[in-house]
């Protein structure tokens, strides 16, 4: 099934079953508080991303051409950061180039995001796969500047602006996609392919990284794992090739779709917050952990 997460032409949040056909059909709520979808056809305002984030790991340097193309070995084990749940954005929504924090070095990076479905605390890799509700696209916007040369060694200051995070257009349960070890991943910026490889290309693949994560380590429902991206990143390129305004970027995954996100500087007029963007976090009535638990069932009963 692929799920997404949207507002309504009321602006309400809702959940929906995105069909081939590019219709959505409304997931509604059965009287002992399961979830099951609807022949409700309904009009979307707004796509949101498919899972409202408790936390997102992210892997650095998990392809190993992306390893050499960055000067360093491969690693022995995962290299982990993190990104902040703020750091999310909805498909189709613009990446912001920060300007008061000024970066002239924001990079793409596309990548398969695995969402958590359900507690997860050292689990063995033969299990690992039990746990995941289900994959979607992703988008580890990076700025290099702040990563690697002002960011006092750590990765999170170039990684975790706003809007650094893009994850769409929807998010598809392992009844549609049973391995992931071999899907082919595409990234474009203004059509022009920057990033094309197989996830199966990955040096610790989507089991292992889950059962890395889970050791002495409860990863929650709604949690996200970026799983790291291939070679052509822009910062490797020559000569380099960052993200200007009026680019767009898309993420490709075969079984999934594409994530598209229009390029933007920030505004440096004050910003009204009590309005904005709280679509992007609003829970609604669907707590997100019973909701996730709850298709995670549903997907692997049909």
């Amino acid at each position: 099934m692929k799920i997404v997460r949207y507002l309504d032409r009321k602006g309400e949040l809702g959940f929906g079953q995105l069909k081939e056909e590019g219709e959505v059909f409304h997931i509604g709520q059965k009287e002992d508080g399961g979830f099951e979808p609807t022949e409700e056809a309904v009009e979307v305002a707004k796509m949101l991303t498919p899972v409202d984030f408790r936390c997102i790991y992210c892997v650095g340097l998990n392809y190993r051409e992306h390893a050499e193309e960055s000067g360093v070995d491969a690693p022995e084990y995962p290299v982990i950061f993190m990104k902040a749940p703020t750091s999310a954005q909805d498909p189709g929504s613009p990446i912001v180039l920060p300007r008061h924090l000024r970066s002239d070095k924001v990079d793409f990076e596309g990548e398969l995001a695995v969402v958590i479905g359900r507690p997860c605390k050292n689990v063995s890799r033969g299990e690992a796969l039990d746990y995941v509700l289900g994959y979607s696209c992703a988008n580890d916007v990076s700025a290099r500047d702040w990563q690697k040369e002002k960011g006092g060694g750590q990765f999170c200051r170039g990684k975790t602006f706003d809007t650094f995070c893009p994850l769409g257009p929807c998010l598809v349960t392992i009844d549609e996609i049973k391995d992931p070890s071999g899907l082919t991943l595409r990234t474009t910026v203004n059509n022009e392919i920057m990033q094309e490889a197989s996830t199966a290309d990955m040096i610790f693949d989507v089991p292992t990284l889950i059962e890395f994560l889970s050791g002495s380590n409860m990863l929650l429902p709604g949690t996200v794992i970026l799983t790291g991206t291939p070679s052509g990143v822009g910062a490797a390129r020559d000569p380099q090739r960052f993200l200007q305004p009026g680019d767009e970027v898309t993420v490709e995954i075969e079984g999934i779709g594409k994530l598209t996100n229009p390029v933007v500087e920030e505004s440096l007029v004050d910003e009204d917050f009590g309005g904005g963007r709280v679509g992007r976090h609003a829970r609604g009535d669907y707590p997100v952990s019973r909701f996730q638990l709850r298709l995670g069932c549903m997907a692997r009963s049909q």
